[in-house]
């Protein structure tokens, strides 16, 4: 029987100047990993670096609601490089083997190599190395490439929606060229930081007319493409079912052109599903979690920017690590914290949405993508 948890506020500006967690300052074994509610083992780990970002793309930051006036997370409440090195070595006791940094654009935090440095270093208690990748739309990745790989980042994935520069500043709600994002890419892959993935998100209407020419650009080039369905994250991006083109489409329109035969996925609970050319030209993928969702087998835990940890992507509300942190709870505790949380998780909101046909209801509040990370 697990010892109760003590209430804790997620958000208030009425918080009291401290919490007591008497009932977590226990010892337990939490042998190599925890599991969730529907036996779900904690593996990975989504870390939000910071809430700004130098893009207004239409399905994550829309422009007319992140306008100039957004008021972004004051620097005091971000966690710092020590602070999330902490957590992170914590998260690695309980299971995780895989962290990614995210944003917001994690590349506009100030000295990034310097927590990938301290990240790299971690270790299981097994001496076995934590992989290290990092999510980015590319605008700064060709003066930073050199730099992350130096520090021990180990992968790379990089977000670009579109060939044409009118397709993707439509997309971006920007006027960056695309081929400042494809400069961004060459100088990640002569760094070494692979496989290099590129995810592009597909909007009905907007830019799936460019599936099948982002396919032949990035044949033969070692780079992993990977499309994905437009979704329903946070509640400011006006989604709709019908702006969804379907993963069955997207492989639809590539066989068409490039015939393609499916891959068994590489490891338990890769969001992507795998396809290659036939001709060896390489690898593609798809991440369908609008028509075909993997809540089944989801194993990311979420870090917010301001210390809340998420258990979905698509949740509403997250328990706050970063006050215990502060007020120098120990380890025990905090790992206590995170264990329990985990192991109450039952997320599966993409399942349920995908029962109920694909559309969510309005009035569900969800947190945006910018702060908790894609």
């Amino acid at each position: 029987m697990r010892d109760p948890l003590p209430i804790i506020p997620i958000a208030s500006s009425l918080r009291p100047a401290a919490v007591e967690y008497r009932a977590l300052d226990v010892e337990r074994d939490h042998a190599d990993t925890v599991l969730d509610g529907m036996h779900r083992p904690l593996h990975d780990l989504r870390i939000s670096v910071t809430d700004r970002c130098n893009l207004r793309c239409t399905y994550c930051m829309p422009r007319e609601v992140f306008d100039d006036s957004h008021v972004y997370l004051p620097r005091s409440d971000l966690l710092t490089f020590e602070e999330i090195e902490h957590l992170a070595r914590l998260f690695i006791r309980l299971g995780v083997r895989k962290i990614r940094l995210t944003g917001g654009e994690p590349l506009l935090r100030h000295g990034i190599e310097q927590l990938v440095e301290k990240l790299a270093r971690l270790q299981t208690a097994t001496g076995e190395a934590v992989e290290i990748a990092l999510t980015t739309n590319g605008v700064i990745l060709a003066r930073k490439a050199q730099s992350l790989k130096d520090a021990g980042l180990k992968r790379v994935t990089v977000s670009l929606d579109g060939l044409s520069d009118a397709t993707f500043q439509r997309m971006s709600g920007s006027d960056v060229a695309v081929a400042t994002v494809l400069e961004g890419i060459a100088a990640a892959q002569a760094a070494g930081l692979g496989p290099l993935k590129v995810n592009m998100v597909v909007k009905r209407g907007v830019n799936e007319h460019e599936i099948v020419p982002m396919a032949e650009h990035f044949r033969h080039s070692g780079i992993v493409l990977r499309y994905i369905e437009f979704m329903d994250v946070g509640t400011s991006n006006g989604w709709r079912m019908d702006d969804v083109v379907p993963a069955r489409e997207i492989l639809d329109r590539i066989a068409v052109r490039f015939p393609i035969e499916q891959l068994d996925p590489n490891y338990t609970g890769e969001v992507a599903e795998r396809w290659r050319y036939a001709d060896g030209a390489g690898e593609v993928g798809v991440i369908s979690s609008v028509t075909h969702a993997f809540c089944s087998e989801c194993s990311r835990a979420r870090l917010s920017t301001d210390g809340k940890l998420y258990t979905c992507l698509f949740a509403s509300e997250g328990m706050d690590l970063r006050m215990p942190l502060r007020q120098q709870e120990g380890d025990r505790v905090l790992t206590n914290l995170i264990a329990d949380c985990w192991g109450r998780r039952t997320d599966q909101y993409s399942l349920l949405r995908h029962a109920a046909t694909g559309e969510v209801a309005g009035s569900v509040k969800k947190v945006e993508m910018s702060y908790i990370g894609g």
